[in-house]
């Protein structure tokens, strides 16, 4: 009677390794497949040895089953294999994200070349930042010196300057 009691636990140790299988080997969902047969196995065989170790079998799965996913995707990412398949978050510097307004605001009246073309919209760099602007008037080449005269929420209007 207590092999029972030892075959169950022998297929709750055969599904949890499966559930971190699955984890780890992309099989398609065949080894959850696996591991749900051995966890109903497993459960089955404690309802046969008693009513009472079939009822602890059951919250034992109920816990060992979120429990071995949730360490399971926790150590993925630290494995050579969860490297390579995982995606790295983008690497953000503080000049890529577009300035706030009140940044912007300080740049009104000030003098900055055209980096891009501004067809009306293009880079232009402002003491060496570099920012989204649209044109007042059309297209302006790249080279040409230009002056900030609006700001509305983060867009820079700018106008051609005299000088260059």
């Amino acid at each position: 009677m207590v092999w029972w009691l030892l075959f169950a636990i022998f297929l709750y140790a055969v599904c949890a390794a499966l559930v971190v299988a699955e984890v780890f080997i992309p099989s398609g969902g065949l080894l959850g497949v696996c591991a749900l047969a051995c966890l109903v196995g497993g459960v089955a065989t404690f309802f046969r040895y008693s009513p009472a170790a079939g009822w602890i079998g059951v919250v034992v799965a109920i816990v060992m089953v979120p429990s071995l996913l949730v360490g399971a995707y926790k150590v993925l990412p630290k494995t050579r294999f969860g490297r390579r398949v995982i995606l790295a978050p983008p690497l953000r510097e503080r000049g890529d994200a577009i300035p706030d307004t009140a940044e912007l605001v300080r740049l009104l009246g000030q003098a900055g070349t055209v980096l891009t073309p501004l067809r009306p919209v293009g880079m232009c760099s402002f003491a060496g930042r570099r920012v989204e602007c649209v044109s007042e008037s059309g297209y302006i080449q790249k080279g040409k010196t230009v002056k900030v005269i609006r700001v509305e929420g983060t867009q820079l209007t700018v106008r051609p300057t005299d000088e260059a």
